[in-house]
């Protein structure tokens, strides 16, 4: 190859949608344009021909993701206009080989696919020697989400072989020029181009990157890990999580006493008696800088928060503060802006008699919390994130938080979200 190449991933369910975007990316750039796995079952192979007639002097790859009748599938794909025909690197030897042959009788070329392939090496090697074309070395988007590196196996398989290789997952703007550094001579870019408002001018940085081997700074398109939660929760709605989570995770009836501040922290919890504000005070001096403290009070009054314990968990650095329960005092906690979550208000409070207990498991408006689960709260409400799922959760919020730009952006160039959601074509049907 002479040069790099830009190759955009059209990981869409839409067709209309992804010709638009695949216009602004080639106007910003990109070299070759690639069907997506979703796009091919979403719309079957005449999202190819209708990509190859809005694009004909561009390289179509078909990422088929083949695993068996390879030679039916190649076929039909390179019969629909497709250059490069992209098959599994877990599919048998004897797959690879048909799709081979079946590329050669239409004047296609094959890429095989390490996606989850225990030997990447290994079989990169047996695939070259099998005739494929190219290899992708490529880290799935569910593994992405749980803090997968793209980079973690490509210079080793680049090393091995000597046709051209390919890195997709998770690429952006920031990490484009590394990929090079790192073997790849095809660069696929999926989510920093088509979750853009802006696809062209994404493709062009990335581009840009791409020639001068210096990165560009972006705080989208990049999954973060344990060490980077909070950064990413602190970006996204507490919408985007729940979107994220399945619709789940929310704390219903519990509402914010300080509308407009943010709430970001794992999660300190108490058990107490209605009223009985003594292991709540106590939390304040067991938390450390950023937790928040989440109090289950059985949801019914007398007051155990005001605005005392509030000063205290401001001196503390405490994040916030959820209560199901009641607070009183919240004229002074507005003027603090501090983030209260709350299921009452009311003025009387209860005795600090002690009873319950710190950091055990609690349950707040029927939603079990656990001791270093993450809370996030904002005006909508109040999202608890286990655990052991918190980065992965960060992350797929963050791929709402980064669709919704897109279809922001298309909607404010004059179209509505009943045409960018084409709903009328997925509404369900009888």
């Amino acid at each position: 190859m002479d040069k790099p190449v830009l190759q955009v991933a059209l990981d869409f369910v839409d067709l209309e949608r992804a010709i638009e975007v695949a216009r602004e990316a080639v106007e910003g750039g990109v070299d070759w344009i690639e069907i997506g796995t979703p796009l091919i079952k979403s719309e079957g192979l005449n999202a190819v021909r209708a990509m190859r007639q809005a694009f004909p002097n561009h390289k179509i790859i078909a990422d088929m993701k083949t695993i068996d009748a390879g030679r039916t599938e190649v076929e039909t794909a390179a019969k629909a206009g497709a250059n490069i025909i992209d098959v599994l690197g877990a599919s048998s030897d004897a797959t690879i080989a048909e799709c081979v042959d079946a590329a050669h009788n239409y004047g296609a070329e094959i890429v095989v696919d390490m996606i989850e392939v225990a030997d990447p090496v290994g079989r990169a090697k047996a695939a070259e020697a099998a005739g494929a074309n190219y290899i992708a070395v490529h880290t799935a988007i569910d593994v992405q989400m749980v803090g997968g590196d793209p980079f973690e196996v490509l210079g080793k398989v680049a090393e091995a072989v000597d046709i051209p290789v390919a890195c997709a997952g998770g690429v952006n703007s920031e990490t484009a020029a590394l990929a090079l550094q790192h073997g790849a001579q095809i660069v696929i870019v999926g989510g920093a181009i088509i979750k853009s408002a802006d696809a062209r001018a994404a493709a062009d940085e990335i581009k840009q990157a791409m020639a001068t081997g210096v990165g560009k700074a972006t705080t989208l398109y990049k999954r973060v890990d344990e060490t980077s939660i909070r950064e990413a929760l602190t970006m996204v709605s507490t919408a985007n999580i729940s979107d994220a989570m399945h619709r789940t995770g929310d704390l219903p009836g519990i509402r914010p006493v300080v509308n407009g501040v943010k709430m970001v922290g794992p999660v300190v919890t108490v058990r107490t008696y209605p009223g009985d504000w003594a292991k709540p005070v106590e939390a304040i001096d067991i938390a450390g800088e950023g937790d928040v403290i989440v109090i289950d009070a059985g949801g019914s009054g007398p007051a155990m928060w005001g605005e005392l314990a509030t000063h205290s968990a401001i001196q503390r650095k405490v994040a916030g503060v959820v209560a199901d329960g009641a607070v009183r005092d919240t004229p002074d906690i507005r003027d603090l802006s501090f983030p209260v979550f709350t299921k009452l208000i009311m003025p009387t409070a209860g005795e600090p008699k002690g009873f319950g207990e710190i950091n055990v498991p609690i349950k707040v408006s029927g939603v079990r919390v656990h001791p270093g689960d993450w809370a996030v709260g904002d005006d909508d409400g109040v999202i608890i994130i286990p655990k052991a799922r918190a980065a992965e959760f960060a992350n797929r919020a963050m791929d709402v938080l980064e669709k919704e730009n897109r279809l922001r952006g298309e909607i404010h160039r004059g179209s509505t979200l009943s045409q960018v959601a084409y709903l009328e074509k997925w509404e369900k049907r009888k």
